[in-house]
């Protein structure tokens, strides 16, 4: 394992502020690729992050897997390839294509314990108990200066050529650069806990609304149950005490019993907004995960859309800084372009789970229940959701003309050197072509794969996983000009 140096640059390529998922990736993938990378927290080390992420989706596994860490994190929770809701609304996660036809039950801090080992192994600076205090970019300067509060309380200066904010929903660089935040508070007085439950739930995954409260129930796998409830006739605000004895009575309303609840090693209430800032750049200045975004929890898609942020922004920086783009403004611009839309359709999607689950109106229920029915008994209704919540389906705006593949995520493709995943672990393009294709001479660090089958198409496949480039027929004068573009 490589060692964290024992002091503190002075100037970096990136600096990265908040030590969540998003900002462990993005650091980790950066240093991978041999930049200087310093990650501040204002969180001491070894501090409980006990957030209200549960859930990994299959495109997360997937991204995960490129970086040789899924396998390992599935071991540390529990695989379910069906969801069921509202008293009938049943989901097949089996029909996913892709290795990971599930979602996972796993705790944030093990999402976080892998990425962070992964980035002090890649050579990231992390420093604890550091708080960003200002920072300071012009157009005339190439980088951005940050100025930091120390855990002994001292001031000191650090500068970068880029900046990413992932430091939350209260995210100081995003006040720093004064961007407004704009949405509303969805819902407040969310009691969240993990329990141990004296009665095993029939499901995987237990979860209803009935009358005026909703909960729902999921199992580490360790004896240990995460257990969400709402009520509408008890609002508290988020520092109201709140106990075991008041998530018991919320999920006895909704679910008819609390399943003999107790020993919580840890509860707490929230309010969930729906907000999205209107810029994820600002100059040299980027903002991801939570930072950009936040939405209801409904769906478990707010760990997950940080991550792919992550994935989306750490190729592009990297491209820039090792000078391998020709229009680097343009690459990094497309960060925005790309994943202010999925934080959009996230936004929608989560609001519409949750109002579903707070429908209080007849015509609130019969909407429901038109819903559940649709997505149950409808089979192209219900793949598409279960593609945009898993983020399997999530592709980007293709150029005009381009071929039908392009901008959409690739499969694990099962290729002559190995699985297409297992290509990408180095963060490069990978070109897959036919068996007979020679490899074209390219600036941009290349991966040349070809076919098992006797497939024409050639792919070109960006290191997030997105074919950037397809052809039916592998032209080299049409496979060169992809490598320039």
């Amino acid at each position: 394992m490589t060692t964290t140096p024992s002091t503190s640059p002075d100037t970096v390529d990136v600096l990265v502020v908040g030590a969540g998922p998003t900002g462990l990736l993005l650091a980790g993938d950066l240093a991978s690729q041999g930049l200087s990378v310093a990650l501040v927290e204002r969180r001491p080390h070894g501090t409980s992050n006990m957030t209200r992420a549960f859930a990994v989706h299959a495109r997360t596994l997937e991204l995960l897997d490129t970086r040789g860490l899924a396998d390992e994190l599935v071991k540390t929770g529990t695989p379910l390839s069906a969801l069921r809701f509202f008293s009938g609304l049943s989901v097949d996660l089996s029909r996913l294509h892709t290795r990971f036809p599930f979602v996972l039950i796993t705790p944030q801090y093990e999402v976080e314990r892998l990425l962070e080992r992964r980035a002090r192994t890649a050579g990231v600076h992390f420093r604890y108990g550091t708080e960003l205090t200002a920072l300071h970019q012009s157009a005339a300067s190439d980088t951005v200066t940050a100025e930091l509060r120390e855990a002994d309380n001292s001031l000191t200066t650090l500068s970068a050529r880029y900046l990413v904010g992932t430091d939350g929903v209260h995210s100081r660089v995003r006040q720093t650069l004064g961007l407004p935040f704009p949405g509303d508070s969805v819902i407040r007085s969310i009691v969240l806990a993990d329990v141990r439950l004296a009665e095993e739930p029939p499901g995987l995954l237990t979860a209803d609304a009935v009358g005026d409260a909703f909960a729902f129930i999921v199992p580490f796998g360790d004896g240990w149950y995460r257990v969400m409830g709402w009520n509408r006739a008890h609002q508290a605000a988020d520092s109201d005490p709140v106990d075991l004895d008041e998530l018991r009575e919320i999920t006895r309303c909704a679910l008819g019993t609390d399943y003999g609840m107790h020993e919580a090693r840890w509860i707490s209430r929230f309010h969930s907004d729906e907000r999205q800032v209107p810029a994820y750049r600002t100059g040299r200045v980027f903002l991801a995960g939570d930072a950009a975004h936040v939405h209801s929890p409904a769906g478990g898609q707010g760990m997950n859309t940080g991550l792919q942020d992550a994935a989306n922004l750490s190729w592009k920086l990297a491209a820039v800084l090792r000078g391998q783009t020709a229009a680097p403004e343009a690459l990094l611009d497309s960060y925005h372009t790309e994943r202010h839309p999925v934080g959009a359709m996230v936004l929608r999607s989560s609001g519409a789970l949750i109002r579903l689950a707070m429908a209080r109106t007849p015509l609130q229920r019969t909407v429901r229940a038109l819903a559940v029915r649709v997505l149950s008994t409808i089979r192209p209704a219900s793949d598409k959701a279960i593609g945009l919540v898993s983020g399997i389906s999530i592709s980007y705006a293709a150029p005009s003309g381009a071929h039908t593949l392009t901008a959409r995520r690739a499969p694990d493709l099962s290729l002559q050197e190995g699985r297409l995943h297992q290509l990408l672990r180095d963060g490069t393009f990978v070109l897959v072509t036919p068996a007979d294709t020679a490899t074209p001479a390219s600036s941009t660090p290349l991966v040349h794969a070809h076919w098992r089958s006797d497939r024409t198409t050639a792919l070109l496949v960006r290191p997030d996983g997105y074919i950037a480039w397809a052809s039916d027929h592998a032209d080299p004068a049409a496979l060169q000009a992809a490598l320039t573009r």
